[in-house]
C-alpha cells in the first residue's frame, strides 16, 4: 500500500493535515476537508498532494502555498480567504498514512518532535567534536558551505508562516509571487527567442520572410484658401431685383 503524507481524519472526514502545529498552540493544527470542498479546489489540493513535491514538503502548507489553483489564484491564500481552512485540536486527528497505519497526530508530534531534536542534538555535538580537533574542521568545508548556501536560496522564499495571513502579509506574499512569476517569464521569453534562433540558423527555411514596407497612403489635403474663394464667390452672386411691372389701368371709354 501507497504510504501519504499530510493525510489524516478527523472524525468519520477525511482532512489534509496543512500544518500538523500552530504556533503559540501546539495542540492545535489546522487542515481542509477535501471531500467537501468544490470541485476545482480537491482536485488542486489533491494533486499537491500527492505530488513528488507534496510530499517531500516538511509542511503541506508549504506545497500549497507554491501552487495556483485553475484560474490563477494561490491555493493556499484562497482556501484562507475561503474560509476552508479549519483549526482543530491535535488529539482528535488520526493520521492515515496507509489503510494498515494509523496514529494519532499529537503523538505524532512528539515522534517528530524528538527526532528534530536528536537531529539538533547530532549537530551540536559534531560541532563540539570539531572544536576539540576529533575531526578536521576544514575537511570538506567547502563543498558543505556550497550545498548550505543552495539549500538556504532555496528555503528562503518557499516556507509559509502560518501566522502572517493577515491582508499585509498576504499582500506581501501576492508581491513577492508576481515578482518571482515576472522574472520567470523574462526569463522563458529570453530562452524561446534564443531556441528561435538556433532553430533558424539550424534551417533558415523556417525564419519568415521580411514583411513588405507598404507606402504610405497619401491623403487629400484641401487648401483652406480655395475653399474661402468658393464661399467668397457665393456670396459674391446676389439674387435679381423684382422688377415691378406696370398694370394697365382700366378706364370706361368717353362717351
Amino acid at each position: 500500500m501507497k504510504f501519504i503524507k499530510h493525510i489524516g481524519k478527523h472524525a468519520d472526514r477525511r482532512v489534509a493535515i496543512i500544518y500538523r502545529v500552530v504556533p503559540d498552540e501546539h495542540h492545535m493544527c489546522l487542515v481542509a476537508y477535501p471531500d467537501t470542498l468544490p470541485t476545482t479546489f480537491h482536485d488542486a489540493v489533491m494533486q499537491v498532494i500527492e505530488s513528488d513535491p507534496g510530499q517531500q514538503a516538511k509542511q503541506l502548507s508549504d506545497a500549497l502555498f507554491r501552487n495556483l489553483l485553475p484560474d490563477g489564484r494561490p491555493i493556499l491564500e484562497t482556501l484562507h480567504r475561503e474560509g476552508m481552512i479549519k483549526k482543530v485540536p491535535t488529539n482528535q486527528i488520526v493520521v492515515t498514512p496507509n489503510a494498515q497505519s494509523h496514529v494519532r497526530l499529537d503523538e505524532l508530534n512528539k515522534i517528530l518532535d524528538g527526532i528534530e531534536a536528536g537531529d539538533e542534538a547530532a549537530e551540536n555535538m559534531k560541532k563540539l567534536d570539531e572544536g576539540a580537533g576529533l575531526v578536521s574542521p576544514n575537511r570538506e568545508e567547502p563543498a558543505r558551505k556550497i550545498n548550505e548556501d543552495h539549500s538556504q536560496d532555496d528555503k528562503v522564499n518557499d516556507v509559509f508562516d502560518p501566522a502572517d495571513l493577515s491582508d499585509k502579509g498576504l499582500a506581501n506574499q501576492r508581491a513577492a509571487q508576481a515578482a518571482k512569476l515576472a522574472s520567470e517569464a523574462k526569463m522563458l521569453i529570453a530562452e524561446s527567442q534564443r531556441l528561435q534562433e538556433e532553430a533558424w540558423d539550424l534551417n533558415p527555411e523556417l525564419k519568415p520572410a521580411p514583411e513588405e514596407k507598404k507606402a504610405p497612403v497619401k491623403k487629400k489635403v484641401v487648401r483652406k484658401k480655395a475653399v474661402k474663394k468658393k464661399v467668397a464667390k457665393k456670396k459674391a452672386v446676389k439674387k435679381p431685383a423684382k422688377v415691378d411691372t406696370p398694370t394697365e389701368s382700366t378706364s370706361a371709354p368717353a362717351e
